[in-house]
């Protein structure tokens, strides 16, 4: 295996692809060759990640898709495959997980947004996705998960059930779907992305390499090693897989023991 890491005349649909983990995600894709339709929500925001993609000798599609809605799914889909003619890596990657005051706080609505951005939207992309890559040359699937479904905690107990469902469905469409579609997790811990910038005390910062206690939270380049193997030849017979990226166990203090 001369290039392990090599996806040149690969297609890849990246969600949440326009910021955060997904942006890093879909520029890394590009460095290794592939061609990347980045979806996310708004349009303006895809067209910009585009740009850096083309910069970088790609071909890249830009497409508006709340992945929350199962009626927008298809189109999306459709218009990736005529667009860039297929997909051979998808990645599962747009979520959310907004704030309450209180378990008792949280709204039908609120549950129903997590539940469908981090839910049903990557099993009906997958369900499309994944039946035309088993159908044609096959390829890899990637459900970017989090370490909230191993660890419930109170503050965001609804992505937490969402997670831990997405890594049910992880399982279940790697059977489904095998031996030639490979259908993996990564389980992310906290990394500074925007997203981040909602968690931090002020008198407290958290940001990438920030440490306290033997703990960091991740810089976002740092989730591309893992989405590389995962979406390459390198990770041919690893299917049904849940790989944490979390930095590891949380230690109680400072300092060695």
């Amino acid at each position: 295996m001369t290039a392990p890491f090599d996806l040149s005349g690969k297609i890849a649909l990246v969600t949440g692809g326009s910021r955060g983990l997904g942006r890093e995600m879909a520029l890394a894709f590009a460095r290794a060759g592939a061609d990347v339709a980045v979806v996310s929500r708004k349009l303006d925001a895809c067209e910009r990640a585009a740009a850096e993609i083309e910069a970088l000798g790609a071909r890249a599609l830009p497409l508006a898709c709340h992945v929350g809605r199962w009626e927008a799914i298809e189109p999306m889909v459709e218009a990736v495959y005529d667009r860039l003619g297929a997909v051979d890596i998808l990645v599962n990657n747009a979520g959310m997980s907004p704030l309450y005051p209180s378990l008792g706080a949280v709204s039908e609505e609120a549950f129903d947004k997590v539940v469908g951005v981090n839910f049903k939207g990557p099993f009906r992309l997958t369900a499309l996705v994944g039946r035309r890559m088993h159908d044609g040359q096959g390829g890899s699937v990637i459900n970017i998960s989090s370490i909230a479904a191993l660890e419930a905690s109170p503050g965001a107990l609804p992505y937490a059930g969402a997670k831990a469902a997405l890594n049910a469905l992880t399982l279940g469409f790697a059977a489904a779907y095998s031996p030639n579609v490979r259908v993996n997790s990564i389980i992310v811990g906290a990394f500074g992305t925007d997203v981040s910038d909602h968690w931090a005390d002020p008198r407290d910062p958290v940001r990438p390499g920030w440490t306290r206690a033997g703990w960091r939270i991740g810089r976002p380049d740092e989730i591309v090693g893992a989405a590389l193997y995962l979406a390459s030849d390198a990770a041919s017979f690893t299917n049904g897989a849940m790989l944490k990226v979390d930095g590891g166990p949380v230690r109680a203090r400072a300092g060695p023991l």
